[in-house]
């Protein structure tokens, strides 16, 4: 589509009614917007801003497998695939660069063979290797690697084309997709969904996915259901284009690292990560207070003026007058300036051949995080109609498709192919 067709969809009137309404522009939300429109059923997306412009465009970009909590494995296998048939279609940037979680320890190859065994049950491709044949996908190293668990076919997408390009297809397959179309709220009739109210009028749905990422909290609280989610502070760093002679994604425990289409480098770490004090931190603080002292390495606790803004913001309002999301369109965080060069350094350190590379852009992205760190793919209890597909915690990206897959079987009444009984809604509260 080129940009006049796509400014003239964005004028064109809102469609009167469609089977599903989609909330957020995500991977997430495309992903079930494509899978929908291929079923032949009427979706419309509706997002607040432009597609892809918070989480889904500042991540990662890898597609793994590997070290995955296991009820997210079968999606993972899944979503391989389809990123592959996706490729076919469209220039998504995937590539199946295989992927290296690198060891230094008895105990880091020791984690990694357990869950190897777990996971065998599901067919994952991983496999051991030892220091020789690790140290082949590796530029020269100042550090000792004993070995690593591998994947050949775990790869990597482009997160900036991505998402865009699932859209193309989705719009082709017939789905109506709205960027600077928020949704205030929804209508029921008879204790049903039956409509979404956008910033731009009203539009009939029999369903209505709420997949708005680390927004999805704010949405689903003011409609009366509880969903315990916080936002986490990632920032990530890419370089300008550089031949370092590796290819493979890898984590290095302590650094992650991965070769881009453009020909630069992402580079970021764990412990770049950073939750902001916010109101919600201590309303929920029952369901986060274990993973927080469990992963304090991970992510660090800070408290600024995000606290206050998020105070400032309305926790209930209603769908005749501005909303929050027309208030503050795009969550745009500054990177952690700390955590980006210390994921240099240790890259670096790691593989001197890097200090040769120039930093080009570092930037920073909210991610949805869950108490159990796993997303909610769900109907939402007590709101017949409404779905939820959120708090995927820094995983969403490499297995959007699959979800998006499995959202459009659950809205379509038909029984999904992976079994999302481990992402149910109410899991919190047993």
């Amino acid at each position: 589509m080129d940009s006049e067709e796509k400014q003239a969809g964005q004028s064109s009137p809102l469609p009167g009614s469609v089977d599903v309404a989609i909330i957020g522009g995500g991977v997430i939300g495309v992903g079930t917007a494509y899978a929908l429109a291929r079923a032949g059923m009427r979706v419309a997306l509706f997002e607040k801003a432009t597609l892809a412009c918070e989480q889904s465009s500042r991540n990662w970009g890898w597609v793994r497998t590997l070290n995955r909590d296991l009820p997210e494995v079968p999606l993972a296998i899944r979503a391989n695939q389809l990123w592959g048939d996706i490729q076919t279609r469209i220039d998504v940037g995937f590539r199946r660069t295989g992927m290296l979680y690198l060891q230094e320890t008895e105990a880091d190859a020791a984690a990694h063979e357990a869950w190897m065994a777990r996971a065998s049950t599901y067919g994952v491709d991983a496999i051991q290797l030892d220091r020789r044949a690790t140290l082949y996908h590796l530029p020269e190293s100042g550090r000792t690697w004993t070995g690593a668990m591998y994947s050949a076919t775990d790869g990597v997408a482009e997160p900036r084309i991505a998402v865009q390009g699932i859209a193309t297809l989705a719009r082709q397959d017939g789905a109506i997709i709205r960027e600077h179309c928020a949704v205030r709220g929804i209508e029921r009739t008879a204790g049903r969904v039956s409509a979404v109210i956008t910033e731009h009028g009203r539009v009939a749905a029999q369903a209505v996915l709420v997949a708005a990422g680390a927004w999805s909290r704010l949405f689903c609280g003011n409609l009366g259901a509880n969903f315990p989610q916080l936002k986490v502070r990632g920032s990530v760093l890419r370089t300008q284009p550089f031949d370092a002679g590796l290819t493979t994604a890898i984590n290095g425990k302590d650094f992650t690292c991965r070769k881009r289409a453009d020909g630069g480098y992402t580079v970021s770490q764990f412990g770049a990560s950073m939750a902001d004090l916010v109101p919600d931190s201590f309303r929920l603080m029952r369901h986060f207070i274990r993973p927080w002292l469990a992963n304090n390495t991970f992510v660090r606790l800070r408290f600024g003026k995000r606290f206050f803004e998020e105070l400032a913001t309305p926790r209930h309002f209603t769908a005749d007058r501005v909303s929050p999301f027309e208030c503050h369109r795009v969550l745009d965080p500054l990177p952690s300036r700390a955590g980006v060069q210390q994921a240099w350094q240790r890259l670096s350190d790691a593989f001197p051949i890097f200090r040769q590379a120039r930093i080009a852009q570092s930037w920073a992205g909210y991610i949805d995080v869950t108490p159990d760190a796993m997303p909610v793919m769900d109907a939402v209890p007590g709101l017949p109609g409404l779905y939820l597909a959120s708090g995927f915690s820094g995983h969403g990206f490499g297995i959007g498709p699959a979800v998006g897959e499995a959202m459009a079987q659950l809205m379509q009444g038909t029984q999904p192919a992976v079994d999302l009984r481990p992402f149910r809604f109410g899991r919190y509260a047993e």
